[in-house]
């Protein structure tokens, strides 16, 4: 009886070590909010390539914990008011972080 107890106990501590490994901390996501941000962040990129005046190819798209980073160069200040405000529009958006220059 008392191996049998042993390794349950050993398998219960094994499982939740498991359960931690995958969980999220203030500087790494865990697995569900990693499939959220590149959810997100697709979305956010097919919303920029849908918008005629803006090059999708000039802007890099990152997210993290649904805080979307938009950063790259491109042609005009308006540009870059238009893709923040596109950002902001796609579901799971927390915040936009603007990081684009003028070229």
């Amino acid at each position: 009886m008392k191996t049998r107890n042993i390794y349950a106990l050993f398998f219960l501590s094994l499982f939740s070590l498991t359960l931690l490994g995958c969980g999220a901390t203030s500087t790494r996501e865990g697995t569900g909010e990693y499939i959220d941000d590149t959810v997100i962040t697709t979305k956010v990129k097919a919303a920029i390539l849908n918008t005629a005046s803006l090059k999708v190819s000039e802007i890099n798209v990152e997210t993290f914990k649904g805080v979307v980073q938009l950063s790259g160069f491109v042609s005009s200040t308006e540009d870059i008011n238009t893709a923040v405000r596109i950002a902001r529009e796609v579901t799971g958006v927390t915040a936009v972080k603007n990081a684009m220059r003028l070229k």
